[in-house]
């Protein structure tokens, strides 16, 4: 009981009867991140866990929102971080900031190493995954047997009982409290062939990059390579800054940081969130580029509390900017038809698209009224003076696909006029285009 658990030999025993591995550090890192969305995505929020537990080292390895708020977790992270090692009550984790969620933080030491692993304990889901092997026999490990997984959780019982016996039985109670187990026999039907699909869809974009041009033009006509892409690239980016505002947000808990640098924190913490929400639209826009029928259905969604309540935080990002926000709305206004979980991000997607490239001092107004069996929803812009107004609207921007459009003048890359659209048409709205900067709105008012 004197020597701890090493995560190594957690990571050995998951190991036991897996082939030796055949892939570059790279390429394990891509199944390794296709099996958290397809654990995460395709799996875990169909089942609607309502209580559960994870574990994961050397980082936080869950990033979905509504899970982080209804699993508890465990995460051993590196000391040199500087993380606070107890439990962080109410951290705000990526994805959403009206989420209230936590995890305990344990010293990561040594000899554990920096191969990623994660362990997720539900009624209906115990599984366990990680990456593991030498340079160039990385392989990717995923095990759900009932025998593993029992050892497993005895290993990290020894392992938390060295470090804190209070956490030990914390984790003994919370997995008490779970109820019978299913033993998830399915689950690698169900995980395989969508991480398959995944792994599908970034792969080609990988092997053409590096082939002939000539070839690549002969094997590739369509769009489908840059797509999936755009896709890899929007995730590879959008991971590493969630992780990065989460380490943030933990620090920004304690109360011995000095001002300057609880400030300087802050403006981490409120540009990664707008760099996660911009290149998660554009991945959604590129997911729609792909399967323009695969749309969610609309439900009811009560626009005007949805901008009330987004409102201080689009204030908060053009101020950052020498920029002024003007709302005005009607009252009594009915609910839309739309799809309330897409919407948040694609109407703070049209407020960063309106603005970009307006100049310090200028305002953004944001009008939402009644218009027949609709509602018109109106972002207009108003230039410093008109000198600007008369400048900027003669700015060429360049189509960059059918997803993306780039202000050469600025370096200002934005979604396209047309993935705009198609984005907007798929949550049930109408764009409308005119000929002042700025873009209305219709929405279709719900049946009451």
């Amino acid at each position: 009981m004197n020597v701890p658990v090493l995560l190594t030999a957690i990571q050995s025993r998951l190991a036991e009867g897996a082939p030796v591995g055949r892939l570059d550090d790279a390429t394990a890192r891509r199944q390794w991140w296709a099996a958290l969305d397809t654990l995460q995505y395709d799996i875990l929020l169909e089942e609607e866990p309502r209580n559960g537990l994870w574990l994961a080292a050397p980082l936080p390895a869950l990033y979905e929102p509504e899970l982080l708020s209804r699993l508890h977790g465990w995460v051993w992270s590196p000391q040199q971080m500087s993380l606070a090692l107890h439990a962080s009550k109410g951290l705000l984790l990526p994805g959403q900031s009206s989420i209230r969620t936590g995890f305990t933080q344990l010293p990561l030491r040594a000899e554990d190493g920096q191969d990623p692993l994660l362990m997720i304990i539900t009624p209906n889901l115990q599984v366990a995954l990680a990456l593991q092997g030498p340079s160039n026999q990385r392989r990717l490990l995923v095990r759900s047997d009932p025998e593993t997984i029992g050892d497993l959780l005895t290993l990290i019982d020894r392992r938390l009982e060295h470090e804190n016996h209070v956490l030990a039985s914390e984790l003994r109670q919370k997995l008490r409290e779970l109820g019978p187990l299913d033993s998830s026999s399915d689950l690698g039907e169900r995980l395989w062939p969508r991480l398959a699909e995944r792994l599908a869809g970034m792969a080609p974009s990988m092997i053409l990059s590096v082939l002939p041009p000539r070839l690549t033009r002969e094997v590739s006509p369509d769009p489908a390579p840059e797509l999936n892409l755009l896709e890899a690239l929007t995730h590879e980016i959008r991971t590493p800054l969630a992780t990065i505002r989460t380490l943030i947000r933990s620090l920004l808990r304690r109360h011995d940081l000095p001002e300057v640098v609880t400030r300087r924190l802050q403006q981490i913490d409120a540009e990664c969130t707008e760099q996660i929400d911009r290149f998660g639209l554009i991945f959604h826009a590129a997911e729609l580029e792909r399967t323009p029928d695969g749309r969610a259905p609309l439900a009811c969604t009560d626009l005007r509390t949805m901008i009330e309540c987004l409102e201080p935080g689009w204030r908060q990002l053009l101020e950052r900017r020498g920029l002024e926000l003007v709302t005005q709305i009607s009252p009594g206004l009915p609910p839309v038809l739309s799809d309330p979980g897409r919407l948040e991000s694609m109407l703070g997607g049209l407020i960063d698209r309106s603005s970009r490239n307006l100049l310090e001092g200028g305002r953004l107004l944001l009008l939402l009224s009644p218009a027949g069996h609709r509602l018109k929803l109106q972002i207009l812009v108003q230039e410093p003076s008109e000198t600007c107004r008369n400048s900027r609207a003669s700015e060429p921007t360049a189509e960059l696909g059918p997803v993306l459009s780039w202000n050469p003048s600025t370096g200002s890359l934005q979604l396209s006029q047309g993935a705009t659209q198609r984005l907007l048409a798929s949550l049930g709205g109408r764009l409308t285009s005119q000929r002042d900067p700025g873009l209305t709105v219709f929405f279709p008012v719900a049946e009451q």
